[in-house]
């Protein structure tokens, strides 16, 4: 783990894009809740409902290419386009003391734990 950064590789046995591999587990219960399609910036990613502003867990493709079989699994930001302003401005605001709470918030070990989790649950979906 890195300052702050929690990151789970997990490996499929078939090759997904990251909206098949959406569409492939959005009905699912996770530990971390269901997972949702977040637009974040100019691309898409899959979390899971937000711990709060510092804590989300986060799908992301790992692989090259735009089918892959390897995904991260990983603590970040709460995301999507309003949460991703919100975040640079209160760091801005504050000069960096309010994202520290993504690496010593309350909910910070939550979120670590969630990750791992989540990442053993996909490992375990036999995708």
């Amino acid at each position: 783990m890195a300052f702050g950064v929690k990151v789970k590789t997990v490996k499929f046995q078939n090759k997904y894009s990251l909206e098949s591999l959406y569409e492939a587990i959005k009905d699912k219960q996770f530990s971390a809740g269901t997972p949702q399609w977040t637009k974040h910036g100019l691309a898409h990613i899959i979390t899971f409902p937000a711990l709060d502003s510092h804590n989300q867990v986060w799908i992301v493709n790992a692989g090259l290419g735009k089918e892959t079989n390897k995904f991260s699994v990983q603590k970040s930001d709460a995301a999507g386009t309003d949460n991703m302003i919100g975040n640079a401005v209160m760091g801005s605001l504050t000069k960096g003391l309010s994202n520290l709470q993504s690496s010593f918030g309350g909910n910070v070990k939550k979120c670590e734990q969630l990750v791992e989790a989540t990442a053993k649950e996909l490992s375990e979906m036999g995708l």
